[in-house]
């Protein structure tokens, strides 16, 4: 980049925030805020939040502005999206947040190395663009979306990367659900290790 516009992390290209349940994976029916960054290169064809691709459509947030909405929501969780938000330098953003007392969390598809500190980090690798080495043993629930029969192969693979005690979750994405979920269901049935995720959030149509 040519010129550092986000101020080592102290700015970030903000898309929008809100208060809501958490609607997937492990924390699914938690309430929890959501900071969602815009930025992303991963190219995902299936991705449902397109308009966070390119950073420069969205507007420039303080850090310490972003911190102080999040915590007069009054929330105890702040989830940290995208996007990709390992785009960027996290640490000014974790150490707001912390000072608030708020636990973070992040989803990440862990493509570029991992900065701040994370109470809990959701992996959500994809194929083309798999994760840096180093953030499979740092994850605490691996999210595996499930858009082609390939991609349960992918998921095993993954999931021999991830340390012991993360949570392992295989998810339909959600153009394909009706035809993944009970693939999904019968997959589990016989790799138990494995649980299922769904955007809850979407069938209740909330955020």
């Amino acid at each position: 980049m040519k010129e550092d516009i986000f101020e080592n992390g102290q700015k970030l290209p903000l898309i929008e925030e809100f208060y809501t349940v958490q609607g997937e994976g492990y924390h699914m029916g938690k309430p929890a805020y959501f900071i969602r960054i815009g930025g992303c290169d991963i190219g995902c064809n299936w991705c449902d939040t397109k308009i966070s691709w390119v950073a420069d459509k969205h507007k420039l947030a303080k850090v310490d502005r972003i911190a102080d909405s999040a915590a007069r929501a009054g929330s105890g969780v702040i989830v940290v999206t995208g996007g990709e938000p390992t785009s960027y330098n996290l640490w000014p953003l974790c150490n707001e947040l912390s000072e608030r007392g708020i636990d973070l969390h992040i989803e990440t598809s862990g493509a570029y190395p991992l900065t701040g500190e994370w109470d809990w980090i959701c992996l959500s690798p994809k194929r083309q663009q798999p994760p840096e080495k180093t953030i499979y043993m740092l994850a605490n629930e691996l999210k595996v979306i499930i858009f082609d029969d390939n991609d349960f192969a992918w998921a095993e693979e993954c999931a021999t990367k991830v340390n012991k005690n993360c949570k392992l979750y295989l998810q339909p994405e959600w153009s394909k659900r009706e035809e993944f979920t009970p693939k999904i269901v019968e997959y589990i049935k016989k790799n138990t290790k494995w649980a299922i995720s769904i955007q809850a959030h979407k069938f209740m149509k909330i955020p």
